[in-house]
C-alpha cells in the first residue's frame, strides 16, 4: 500500500465536497412508522442527508477526513471545515442516534452503514485538527449504539452473507475491526475473531468462477480473505488461503464495466477498486513473492481509477472512497 499524494487527495476530496450537502436526488432507505415519518432527508438525518444515500454520505465524510488528515493544506479545506462545524453538532448526533433507536429499524444499514460509521469515528480519532475530537463526540451516541449491536448481530447470524453488495458480512467486520484497533475499543475484536473463526475458517475451494455478479462492488471471496488475513498469523493464513481459493481464478482479472451511466453496472468500477485493496492487503499477509497478486491489484486499479469523474451521480457520489481504499487501504 502507498499513501495518498496531495494530487490524489485534491482529486478525491473534490467529489464528496460536491455531494455531502447535496440533498437530491436521494435514494432514501427509510422505515416509516406512521404518516408523520414521511419527511425530507435532512429532517430524518441531521448530519448524513446528502450524497445520494445515508451510507455513501458517511463514507464520503470518511474520505474527506482522510484527505484532510493526510494533507491539511487542501485547496478546499476551508469549505470542508465549515461543513464539519455546521453539521457535526451534539444535537445532530443525537438525532442520528434517535433514528436508529426507533422501532423496526434494528436491521437498518446493517452491516455496511454501521461499519462505515465506525470507520469514520476511527478516522476522526486519528485527525489532529483542534476540533476533530468535538466532531467525533457528536457521533458518539450513534457510535456507541453500533458498537453494542455488532456482537448481537454476529450471534444471530448463523450463516454469513457473502454477496458483493452492502449486506456482505465480512466487509462490515473489516471496518469494525479497524475501528476497534484504532480506538482501543475492547469488545469488538474478540467477538469478530471468534465469529470469523467459526464461519470462515472451515471454507475451502471457494467457487470464485461465479464472481462477479452484475452489480457487485465487493468480492465475496477476497473480502472474506482480507478479514481472515487480519486475524491469523502469516503461516496460518497462508495455509488457509491455499485451501480457500484455486490458483487459477477469474478474480485476478478486472471486471468489464459496460455502462457507467447505469447506477448498478457502475458498481463494477467499485469492484475493481475494492479488489485492488483486498489483493494488496492479502499479499501483505502472505510470505514469499506475491508479485502476481500485486500485478493483479495494479491492473484492477488502472481499469477503474480514471473513471471516478464520469459525470453520472450514480458513480460520482461514492467511487472515490473505494479509490482511496485501493491506494492505501484503511491503514492509519
Amino acid at each position: 500500500m502507498s499513501t495518498l499524494t496531495l494530487a490524489q487527495a485534491e482529486r478525491f476530496a473534490a467529489l464528496p465536497l460536491r455531494n455531502l450537502d447535496r440533498e437530491y436526488p436521494n435514494n432514501l432507505t427509510h422505515f416509516n412508522l406512521s404518516a408523520t415519518d414521511v419527511r425530507e432527508p435532512h429532517d430524518l438525518h441531521p448530519i448524513f442527508w446528502g450524497s445520494y444515500d445515508w451510507h455513501s454520505c458517511i463514507h464520503g465524510w470518511w474520505l474527506l477526513t482522510r484527505c484532510l488528515r493526510r494533507h491539511p493544506q487542501l485547496q478546499d479545506a476551508g469549505r470542508a471545515l465549515d461543513l464539519y462545524a455546521r453539521l457535526f453538532t451534539p444535537a445532530a448526533g443525537e438525532g442520528e442516534a434517535a433514528y436508529l433507536d426507533a422501532p423496526g429499524r434494528g436491521t437498518w444499514q446493517r452491516p455496511y452503514g454501521w461499519g462505515w460509521l465506525l470507520a469514520l469515528s476511527a478516522e476522526l480519532s486519528l485527525w489532529n485538527h483542534p476540533r476533530a475530537s468535538e466532531w467525533r463526540a457528536a457521533l458518539r451516541p450513534l457510535e456507541q449504539r453500533i458498537v453494542a449491536r455488532f456482537p448481537a448481530y454476529m450471534e444471530k447470524l448463523t450463516y454469513p452473507i457473502r454477496v458483493g453488495t452492502h449486506f456482505n458480512t465480512a466487509f462490515g467486520l473489516v471496518l469494525a475491526l479497524h475501528y476497534a484497533r484504532i480506538t482501543g475499543e475492547a469488545t469488538l475484536e474478540p467477538a469478530i475473531a471468534a465469529y470469523a473463526r467459526k464461519v470462515y475458517l472451515p471454507d475451502r475451494d471457494y467457487p470464485a468462477h461465479y464472481e462477479p455478479n452484475g452489480d457487485d462492488f465487493l468480492s465475496g471471496a477476497l473480502t472474506e480473505a482480507l478479514l481472515v488475513a487480519e486475524l491469523l498469523p502469516t503461516v496460518d493464513f497462508a495455509a488457509w488461503w491455499n485451501g480457500f481459493l484455486p490458483a487459477a481464478t477469474t478474480l485476478f482479472k478486472p471486471a468489464i464495466v459496460s455502462d457507467r451511466t447505469d447506477a448498478k453496472t457502475v458498481h463494477l468500477d467499485g469492484l475493481n477498486l475494492s479488489r485492488a485493496w483486498c489483493l494488496r492487503g492479502i499479499a501483505a499477509k502472505l510470505p514469499g513473492d506475491q508479485s502476481a497478486l500485486l500485478h493483479s491489484a495494479a491492473a484492477h486499479e488502472q481499469a477503474s481509477l480514471p473513471h471516478l469523474e464520469s459525470g453520472e451521480y450514480g458513480g460520482e457520489h461514492w467511487l472515490a472512497t473505494f479509490a482511496a481504499l485501493a491506494i492505501e487501504g484503511l491503514s492509519a
